[in-house]
């Protein structure tokens, strides 16, 4: 017997489970919101040098009260190829002839220019500041609004790294309220942060935290859900993570402010801190860590809350115990890293889910953090690329158990791979069809990060499942901190990090194809289990083909012998 039959004494799917994991989820509608915050608060509005129109001897004394302040523009700053204003450069000296209607606008190149001395000005009809209007991250310092993303990425790794560690120490319930603390706290510093880089501080310690909550609230939902119902629990979190994409293109409408929009999206959590204190350790942790008494009292607690007193009255420390003494046993038996590299079966799996792990998140946030690229209003965007995840992780959800694992994550990352390669050529000037490219491919990698935890969980055995899943999911956060530094090579050569994105997807798909179907198979237990399938498997083929070559000899002969 198990953990999961002493859940089902005390009320399964009862009135507590609803409860909890609907009050887990409500934190995961905002939290999505911190990993594409970015979109909106270093947005870069349409900027230019800014310019002094004092006119003096050199101009007509009349120009200010003649011409509007954009046509007097047109003496300072030259044009780029699109005749629209140059936003880094201006004349070394104004240009007053410029102004004569019949003046040629066609080269203005052959004066001379400077950079932009006295700052930029950007337009504010969209955005009313972002970090790059406040703190001038344009031109020669454009890539520095990148940073902030890599940083906050790199909060996420370290979060996963740290809290994970510190949550299998501590408790689950108590790295969760911390985490929540953290966020709320170094978020609502950080729409007060008075330069750059303190930004870019609080954004990793914001990474940091949500990687906590993301980490403590899988384990606390897992650990208080029956198997049965946790893939429908996991479908229904994964929708509200997906709502919340699409709410934070109204909230960022509504609030064009870089530090309300930070703000507004922190403070919530001091409310889900104190509604939390309500939250259960998970039992499951307690007896694993010699604390049953604790154990019991919280299974009679959920038991009373699920109209099952009586059953929970009936459980006692030593039932507990004896219950989970297999869970005791693997739990000392821990492997290391290592252990997933020795043999020759799990070390191919390691290798090809750390491939498919770090290609969907490299190329989904590649896509997701560079919604001004498609050229289409951002907020419209931002919605379209949150509604499409629905539809797409709905349908990854119906092939993986109906086609199977294998098949859905890697026809998923292939399928991305080549929506966003096929952008490279489709021109700026069909931004419909860009951005259906663009969320159709996005949609596909949501569908693969859905297989994702699944099928990872089901490839590796239980001695070694969590020790798995922790080296992939650092893989994803480490690809999801690089793609914000590969966005910079666009600057140097436009198609470059869709080729990459794109291509670094379509060989983790081809990779996928080569782990093992897990569909309607025992989870394995140990890595002996796993190679002997494996073996078996290999067996079975040879005995096959052996089977074909007398079959085939025997067609030849007889082919002969007619003619």
């Amino acid at each position: 017997m198990s953990f999961g039959d002493i859940l089902e004494d005390v009320g399964g799917t009862g009135k507590f489970q609803i409860i909890y994991v609907s009050l887990l989820a409500c934190p995961t509608l905002i939290l999505t919101m911190h990993n594409l915050l970015q979109n909106f608060v270093a947005a870069v509005p349409d900027h230019h040098c800014r310019v002094r129109l004092e006119m003096n001897g050199s101009g007509p004394a009349n120009a200010t009260t003649t011409l509007q302040a954009e046509e007097l523009l047109r003496a300072f700053i030259p044009l780029d190829q699109n005749q629209e204003l140059e936003q880094c450069r201006v004349y070394s000296s104004p240009q007053w002839h410029l102004l004569d209607p019949n003046a040629t606008w066609r080269n203005t190149t052959k004066y001379d220019t400077q950079i932009c001395t006295d700052g930029w000005t950007y337009d504010r009809s969209k955005f009313k500041t972002t970090v790059v209007t406040e703190w001038d991250l344009v031109c020669d310092q454009k890539s520095m609004k990148w940073i902030s993303q890599s940083v906050y990425m790199a909060g996420l790794l370290m979060g996963a790294i740290i809290l994970g560690r510190l949550s299998d120490k501590f408790g689950r319930r108590t790295l969760l309220l911390w985490s929540y603390f953290q966020l709320a706290t170094t978020g609502t510093c950080g729409a007060f942060s008075t330069s750059y880089p303190l930004f870019c501080f609080w954004r990793f310690l914001c990474g940091m935290a949500t990687s906590g909550i993301l980490l403590n609230t899988f384990s606390l939902r897992v650990e208080w859900i029956p198997t049965r119902f946790r893939t429908y629990a996991e479908m229904v979190s994964s929708y509200i993570y997906t709502s919340g994409q699409i709410l934070l293109a109204g909230i960022a409408h509504g609030i064009q402010h870089w530090r309300w929009l930070q703000f507004a999206i922190s403070v919530p959590f001091f409310f889900f801190l104190f509604y939390s204190w309500w939250f259960p350790e998970s039992a499951r942790w307690l007896i694993l860590n010699d604390k049953a008494d604790e154990a019991l009292k919280q299974l009679r607690r959920v038991a009373k809350l699920n109209g099952k007193e009586a059953e929970g009255e009936k459980l006692t420390a030593a039932i507990l115990k004896s219950k989970m003494e297999n869970e005791q046993l693997v739990t000392k038996n821990k492997r290391s890293v290592l252990d997933l590299f020795r043999t020759p079966v799990v070390r191919k799996i390691a290798c090809c889910t750390m491939l498919v792990w770090f290609a969907t998140g490299f190329a989904y946030y590649g896509l997701a953090i560079d919604l001004q690229g498609f050229g289409v209003d951002i907020y419209l965007i931002q919605f379209i690329f949150g509604a499409v995840d629905i539809p797409a992780k709905t349908l990854g959800f119906i092939s993986m158990n109906l086609i199977g694992r294998r098949f859905t994550q890697g026809t998923s990352l292939i399928l991305a791979g080549s929506f966003i390669l096929a952008n490279i050529f489709v021109p700026k000037e069909l931004q419909a069809l860009r951005t259906s490219f663009a969320a159709v491919g996005k949609g596909c990698l949501a569908a693969a990060f859905t297989c994702c935890y699944l099928y990872s969980g089901e490839l590796y055995p239980t001695v070694v499942r969590q020790t798995g899943m922790g080296l992939v999911s650092t893989m994803a956060r480490v690809g999801a901190m690089l793609a914000p530094i590969i966005r910079m090579s666009g600057e140097y050569v436009s198609f470059l990090p869709l080729a990459i994105y794109g291509g670094v997807a379509i060989i983790a798909g081809v990779a996928a194809f080569n782990l093992p179907e897990t569909r309607q198979v025992p989870l394995p237990e140990t890595i002996e289990e796993i190679e002997n399938r494996a073996l078996k498997d290999s067996e079975k083929d040879k005995d096959s083909k052996r089977g074909e070559i007398p079959l085939q000899e025997t067609h030849i002969t007889l082919m002969k012998q007619t003619v």
